[in-house]
This record gives structure tokens, C-alpha cells and sequence, in this order.
């Protein structure tokens, strides 16, 4: 086990189109919000939420962070917004519809980083952009991207040198995407 802290940045400020508008994050599954699920097996030591609304009911799950970019201007855009707020030098990030994240999913991205400063999990077919571990030094240029009006965290991840960590259990990976 690694004495390395992590912040843990939940983006949560999507349109939820395929939620009929409902704020996925706090989507009632299993009994819980949807957050609640994916926070459960996280870094606890400081927890961001990137979102767009409903910010008094995310309130208790972490800091919250509205983002800076208005109308829905994509995950990057949360994450803009949301990294200066982290405490630590190392953030993972994820998604808040991904319940099934193990519990050492942070620490094994950033055991396996190999000297760069972004590891991002792949699960055998397909790289998952919004499953990643980054140096928060990373902020100035990740601003600058969405400065000019880069929204994609893969098209971003496209200009960067990454380690990419394969996962052989798929289900890590499920995402709730609708009601």
C-alpha cells in the first residue's frame, strides 16, 4: 500500500440526455445515488465534484465545483474547474456512473505510471478516458485546451504521453447510462 494521497474528482455536470434530463449523480440505484456507489471504494482524503447543478445536494459527498465553462462545455471543461480545488499532487478522476471501481483502482493507476504524469485505465478494448490518474501540474495546459474550446478529455489525452493500464475485469468499467 502506497502513502501517496490522492484527490479523488468526481465529473458530474453532464447533460444527462440519456437520463431524461435527470442529474445522473444523484439517480436513485440500488437504493442510493449513483455518486454515493462510485465514491464508496475512492481516495477519501479529498474529494471534488465537478458539476453543474443541484450543487446544495452533492454538498455532502465532497467539496463541490461548478464549472467555469457555461451550457454543458464537456468533461474537460469540469475538470478545469475543478483541479484547482484539489488538495493533492496527484488526482484520479473519474465519472460518477461507474459504481464497480475496485477499491484499489487510483493507487494501481499510479503505481503503474512509468515516469509520466497521466495514467489512464484501458479495459482490453477500448482506452476509458474518464478512468485516469494526473499530476495536477497539468492544470495550465489543460485551461489552455479549453481556451480554445477543446471539450474531450481523449482528444486531449491524443496530444500527451500517458501509461495506459489494462484491466482484465470488464465490469470495473460498467456504467449506468439510463433509467
Amino acid at each position: 500500500m502506497t502513502t501517496t494521497l490522492f484527490s479523488t474528482l468526481i465529473l458530474a455536470g453532464g447533460q444527462a440526455t440519456r437520463m431524461n434530463g435527470q442529474d445522473k449523480g444523484l439517480v436513485l440505484w440500488q437504493g442510493q445515488a449513483l455518486i454515493s456507489h462510485v465514491l464508496k471504494n475512492l481516495p477519501q482524503e479529498d474529494i471534488v465534484i465537478s458539476c453543474n447543478r443541484n450543487l446544495d445536494r452533492y454538498q455532502c459527498y465532497g467539496r463541490v465545483v461548478k464549472d467555469t465553462v457555461p451550457n454543458f462545455a464537456g468533461p474537460l471543461a469540469g475538470i478545469a474547474a475543478a483541479l484547482p480545488h484539489c488538495q493533492h499532487e496527484w488526482v484520479f478522476i473519474t465519472a460518477c456512473d461507474m459504481p464497480n471501481l475496485p477499491v484499489n483502482i487510483a493507487e494501481t493507476l499510479w503505481l503503474n505510471l512509468d515516469g509520466k504524469k497521466i495514467a489512464v485505465a484501458h479495459d482490453g478494448e477500448h482506452l476509458q478516458p474518464l478512468l485516469l490518474v494526473l499530476h495536477n501540474s497539468l492544470l495550465t495546459d489543460i485551461q489552455q485546451q479549453v481556451s480554445q474550446g477543446l471539450t474531450s478529455v481523449y482528444k486531449w489525452l491524443q496530444s500527451k504521453s500517458f501509461s495506459i493500464i489494462y484491466f482484465k475485469d470488464k465490469e470495473i468499467f460498467n456504467n449506468i447510462n439510463s433509467l
